[in-house]
């Protein structure tokens, strides 16, 4: 099976300018905590909720989920994928699992670019929308923590704005190099802050003002509130980069995505 696309093969990868490696450090990578001023109602559920509590989230806001991310986004999401999609070099003789698939974007990507596809959540609600785009992909309800699928699967496993969401990041992280062939790629998209001490201002007044409240105006006023202050659950990235590493990874990096505010985590599963 084909693991990369016009014969570029994933172990070509190395970090290339604005790429942070597993090694590095850079000023990107330190987090700055959120200010209390913009986060004045907690809305992180304790670690043992956690699971029930974004089951539940996610399924009250699928009907109108793709609306707001492409709203609140302004498009962006997709522009990010379609990154993705280029940079794990997803094409035909693929098997791509992707985890937390939600409402199907990354899957329809996927298959666009000619890969089997897999989409897993444990979302009934997302599945459901899911389904509903006769999505050119298998859909399987089940925890990234326990995928109920076989050793060495899949050339790619991707994963969108889902990786703050899982109850442990190490289990799944071991879940796809379980999963993954040797020589596979893993890529997991997610929110990020700039480093800029501007950029950061801005991103966060429209991240954890404007977003809660588009978002519970046009659909669920809790669920908005925790997508921001969610990315408490991502460690920094030299850490995050580490956890990759140790699950069976080498050449771990990071790429910051329009002026950081999102990131794309790229590694290959180690033989």
């Amino acid at each position: 099976m084909a693991l990369g696309r016009q014969g570029r093969r994933p172990e070509d990868h190395r970090p290339a300018r604005g790429w942070i490696a597993a090694s590095g450090w850079s000023r990107s990578s330190c987090r700055a905590a959120p200010s209390a001023s913009l986060d004045p109602r907690p809305a992180l559920p304790p670690l043992d909720e956690k699971a029930a509590v974004v089951e539940a989230m996610f399924d009250r806001i699928a009907p109108r989920y793709d609306l707001l991310n492409r709203l609140l986004t302004l498009r962006l999401d997709q522009r990010w994928r379609r990154v993705v999609v280029r940079h794990a070099c997803i094409g035909a003789g693929d098997v791509v699992v992707d985890l937390g698939c939600g409402t199907g974007d990354m899957c329809t990507l996927a298959a666009a670019a000619g890969a089997q596809v897999i989409g897993v959540d444990f979302a009934f609600g997302m599945l459901t929308a899911a389904r509903r785009r006769g999505l050119p992909a298998d859909l399987v309800r089940a925890d990234a923590g326990t995928l109920p699928l076989p050793a060495a699967c899949a050339s790619v496993i991707t994963s969108a704005f889902a990786l703050r969401n899982f109850v442990s990041i190490p289990q799944v992280l071991a879940e796809a190099a379980r999963v993954l062939r040797p020589g596979g790629r893993l890529a997991l998209l997610e929110v990020d802050e700039p480093s800029s001490a501007f950029a950061r201002w801005g991103h966060e007044l429209y991240f954890r003002r404007l977003v809660p409240l588009i978002g519970g105006l046009l659909s669920d006023r809790a669920a908005y509130a925790y997508l921001p202050q969610s990315t408490a659950y991502l460690p920094p990235t030299p850490e995050l980069l580490r956890l990759i590493t140790a699950a069976g990874f080498r050449e771990a990096v990071k790429r910051p995505l329009s002026g950081g505010i999102a990131q794309l985590l790229f590694a290959v599963r180690c033989p």
